[in-house]
């Protein structure tokens, strides 16, 4: 009994899947965690949320980011200064994503500040206010004048920035203020540091 012949084709090189890249197949890591991190922001801008809730939301897409930048992108810099040759899985070198990170994180911080003058609006609103400095009234500001020259001033150390003096150690996640100052005695400009100290609360 004869069977019916079957043509077979035979694939031609046209025919042959393109060959991907590691881009194509793969998401950057850290560009991939800013992305997370916008979905966080994205939930401050949510008004279904209570409104300390959304204000939370802010807060730890802010607190993330200064995470990432400590961990994630000092990592890439050593690579960077000690000239490690590795890339990321996408292809990436380190110089490379610290470009495209620097992108990204600016859009975000962008974002992160025009949340917050969402949400200090609807703040004030509620009846929480947040103050700028010409905005206190007098019994206010003496109250603040008062508390700072008893609770804080007494535990602050400025410490002088030049050549004679070492740059000091400023801790992760510490609060620290520079002044740019001129000397009464001789008109020199100097720059002062001062950390603050973990013992004074914020509010």
């Amino acid at each position: 009994m004869n069977r019916p012949a079957h043509i077979v084709r035979i694939a031609e090189d046209d025919d042959a899947p393109t060959a991907s890249t590691p881009n194509d197949r793969y998401f950057n890591r850290e560009l991939s965690w800013l992305g997370f991190n916008r979905r966080v922001l994205e939930e401050a801008c949510n008004p279904a949320h209570p409104l300390l809730e959304r204000l939370r939301f802010l807060s730890i897409s802010g607190s993330n980011l200064d995470e990432f930048f400590m961990v994630r992108v000092a990592g890439l810099k050593g690579q960077q200064t000690q000239d490690v040759d590795r890339r990321s899985a996408d292809g990436l070198t380190a110089g490379q994503q610290l470009s495209a990170i620097i992108v990204e994180a600016d859009a975000l911080m962008a974002s992160q500040q025009a949340v917050w003058g969402d949400l200090r609006l609807l703040l004030d609103e509620a009846g929480l206010f947040v103050l700028r400095r010409d905005a206190i009234d007098d019994e206010a500001d003496a109250w603040l004048e008062t508390h700072f020259r008893d609770q804080i001033f007494p535990i602050l150390t400025p410490q002088a920035l030049d050549p004679a003096h070492p740059f000091p150690f400023i801790m992760n996640g510490g609060l620290s203020v520079i002044f740019d100052l001129v000397r009464k005695s001789d008109d020199e400009p100097i720059r002062e540091l001062i950390m603050i100290p973990s013992t004074a609360t914020r509010f």
